[in-house]
């Protein structure tokens, strides 16, 4: 029953807080979640595992409505842009370095915090090619 406690507020009054809401709620009760959390792959040779690599990587993320600005709906009608979620699919594009020595499999981990968008947890897996 936790969790139903702010869900008529956000529903009626706020329509796209719910999500911000709940992730909260998550934080304050100690619970994990998972949703912010972006896995990316890149594939680099040996050599550049050896040496060290720069990659470019596209993220997907989540960015505030630009027509609506974030609250799910313009005057008393759900934005027609976002569907009445305040947000928007986009593709965040960033380069990524790999350390030099890097083993087939690592994983690096960080977060990162778009413009327009919450921070979110991204994770690369790298894998070795055996070619060139």
């Amino acid at each position: 029953m936790a969790h139903e406690c702010f869900a008529d507020e956000t529903a009626i009054d706020f329509l796209s807080v719910g999500r911000v809401v709940e992730r909260m709620r998550d934080a304050f009760l100690g619970e994990r979640i998972d949703d912010d959390l972006v896995v990316a792959e890149v594939s680099v040779s040996k050599r550049e595992a050896c040496h060290g690599h720069v990659v470019p990587i596209e993220l997907p993320i989540r960015v505030t409505c630009r027509r609506c600005g974030g609250r799910g709906e313009t005057w008393t009608e759900p934005c027609h842009q976002c569907s009445g979620t305040g947000e928007s699919p986009s593709v965040h594009v960033m380069r990524v370095s790999v350390p030099p020595g890097i083993a087939h499999g690592s994983r690096l981990r960080f977060r990162v915090t778009p413009t327009d968008s919450p921070s979110i947890r991204v994770e690369v897996r790298v894998a070795v090619r055996s070619t060139v």
